[in-house]
């Protein structure tokens, strides 16, 4: 039934054009340049995790429309990276392309510095577009390169050239986030990250991160698929905000609050400009992975540069009173959405046609219920049987397929409201399921519930706490190809740095800070069996400051999600007593939380679904 699943590129992605031919043209682009090869990242100027349809280069030239890839093209020979979440979709919509698929992360699969080393000759080039790639990203290229006299140069849009009814640049109008929803005013945020500047003695602060801006000055808009953001860069000094924005953008109750804290508006692309006008004793500092390599480029040398990370990545991970009682409240909305969506699942698979598309229409049904929704967090993963095998898959209507009994239907989705966003997912049993794929679901709660029962000293980060979530499922001899949680903004970004969950440290995810109380990370282990099934089960848990006494400070954490755990799936036979205990007192939680805004009918089958085992 899932023979070679034939995916589209997204709209707003030119789908007839061949993608052999596109790189041809690449190509004589590339010779005319005197370039041996170039990059395409997956990112924006300003290294967003989503992008808008202007950027999305990289899907444009591969066909591979997954969040997180990289493509290189030489004389002779183009290749795809990407990790283990898109293995499988990679493989399948590169096929015919002629590119290349480097498994990030295996065995002898070298990284695309490596790569280059390798294939670029003795005094040869590399190009490309610097506004893409981070500042050390850039250098490290440089630096790995350096040995072989290889040029490489930042100012090369090959994509441009080739891509034609190219989307525009995106241009939504921006909107204030009251301070009800944020908890803390934009001076107050501006005053704690001008402190960190005296300290380190710079008088400017250059920032290009959307989400960072986002926070800093409580704004908020729809420039990016999903993630509400603005394309802006910001530019501090001690006394003003330079916000890099087109002003026809914002209306005048915007720019009169923006206007209160001195911030002062420039064109989008002035940025560049700007900064050539630093002068020999300005400090500016700048976040060497959250800048642009072009942007870098373009300060002077004589410049004093400090390079540290942005003190917003700290700030907006740790929420306030404020955000974290919104969040509650957006969790509880988005509880009664999943509740509903499984309510109308079980008691409807086998009566009417149900498909992944539709099933997915039917949660967004339900999320738009709930006041102060504004759109998905995310693209919805919703995917039956062995489509979710592939972590994350998305349906389309070539790839749409009929929910039958006797199988599993993971839905990982979530929802931006005022009071925050949302990230869950559920594995739902379809009818009856054999006693492998109950086993199988049965060890993946197991391993969201033992991290989640965690209790451990303040000052341990993901990667201690992760084999928790892993060993009921390492027991089985399998393992899923990514970490077991990330961090999550208040409206913002749904990834978001500086903690999260992973066995092994990825310099690059930039996940690997101290627990800090206040942060909210997902715990969502897995198993993903390819051509057979996928199981996810996914909590977001909030971190709590516990007991302090003469061995340290303990923590722990509570959890933030509001949705029953299916217990059509689990067989108690796997669970121990601390297990039991647990799911029985996360149940009773979910119906008190929940029931109060169900029908009778959805609250008696969440009692059903919530009952102790």
């Amino acid at each position: 039934m899932f023979d070679k699943l034939d995916y589209k590129l997204k709209e707003g992605i030119n789908v007839s054009q061949n993608k052999r031919e596109i790189i041809s043209k690449l190509r004589v682009l590339m010779g005319e340049n005197g370039l041996d090869a170039c990059i395409i990242p997956s990112s924006d100027y300003h290294q967003s995790e989503y992008v808008g349809e202007f950027f999305k280069a990289r899907a444009y030239v591969s066909g591979f429309t997954g969040d997180a890839g990289t493509v290189v093209i030489t004389k002779d020979e183009a290749g795809l990276w990407t990790d283990g979440r898109f293995f499988l979709q990679a493989g399948y919509q590169l096929e015919g392309s002629g590119i290349k698929l480097f498994k990030m992360g295996n065995p002898g699969v070298p990284t695309v510095p490596e790569y280059l080393e390798a294939k670029i000759p003795n005094n040869g080039k590399l190009g490309f577009d610097g506004r893409l790639v981070t500042l050390q990203e850039g250098k490290d290229l440089v630096d790995r390169l350096a040995s072989k006299n290889v040029m490489v140069e930042y100012n090369h849009d090959l994509v441009s050239k080739v891509w034609k009814n190219r989307p525009e640049l995106a241009d939504e109008p921006v909107f204030i986030l009251e301070e009800k929803y944020s908890g803390e005013n934009t001076a107050s945020k501006l005053s704690r990250v001008r402190e960190v500047m005296k300290k380190v003695v710079a008088n400017y602060h250059v920032i290009s991160t959307l989400d960072d801006i986002a926070w800093l000055l409580n704004i908020r808009g729809s420039d990016i698929m999903y993630s509400p953001l603005v394309l802006c860069y910001a530019i501090l000094s001690m006394k003003k905000v330079y916000l890099f924005i087109e002003e026809n953008r914002l209306d005048d109750k915007v720019k009169d609050v923006l206007a209160k804290d001195n911030v002062v508006l420039r064109p989008y692309n002035d940025i560049y400009g700007y900064v050539k006008g630093f002068k020999n004793d300005d400090t500016v500092l700048i976040d060497p992975d959250r800048t642009n390599y072009a942007l870098y480029k373009n300060i002077p040398d004589y410049t004093r540069i400090i390079k540290m990370e942005n003190p917003t990545v700290l700030f907006k991970a740790v929420k306030n009173s404020v955000e974290l009682a919104n969040i509650e409240k957006a969790h509880i909305k988005d509880g009664i959405a999943i509740t509903k969506f499984m309510y109308w699942l079980k008691t409807n698979i086998g009566k009417t046609k149900i498909t992944e598309v539709s099933a997915s229409e039917k949660l967004e049904e339900f999320r738009k219920m709930q006041d102060n929704y504004l759109w998905q967090s995310f693209e919805p993963i919703c995917a039956f049987k062995e489509h979710a095998a592939m972590m994350h898959y998305t349906s389309t209507s070539e790839t749409d397929v009929e929910l039958t009994e006797g199988s599993f239907f993971l839905t990982d989705t979530g929802g931006n409201y005022l009071e925050g966003s949302t990230d869950i997912t559920r594995t739902i049993a379809l009818g009856k399921v054999n006693g492998e794929l109950k086993h199988h679901f049965t060890s993946v709660a197991r391993g969201m519930m033992n991290l989640a029962r965690a209790k451990f000293l303040y000052g341990c980060r993901g990667y201690n706490l992760d084999v928790l979530a892993r060993e009921p499922i390492w027991n089985l001899n399998i393992d899923y190809k990514c970490g077991t949680g990330h961090g999550v903004g208040y409206l913002l970004n749904i990834h978001e740095a500086p903690s999260g969950f992973r066995w092994y440290v990825v310099p690059s995810k930039h996940e690997t800070h101290v627990l800090e109380e206040g942060m909210i990370i997902t715990d969502e282990p897995g198993i993903y069996i390819d051509g057979s099934h996928g199981i996810r089960l996914e909590n977001e848990l909030v971190v709590r400051k516990g007991v302090e006494n003469e061995f340290g400070q303990f923590m722990y954490f509570d959890p933030a999600t509001y949705a029953p755990i299916d217990l059509d799936a689990i067989d108690p036979e796997y669970l121990n007593r601390d297990e039991k205990l647990y799911l029985n007192a996360y149940h009773k939680l979910v119906y008190k939380k929940l029931a109060p805004h169900l029908t009778d009918k959805e609250q008696d089958w969440l009692k059903l679904y919530t009952r102790e085992i």
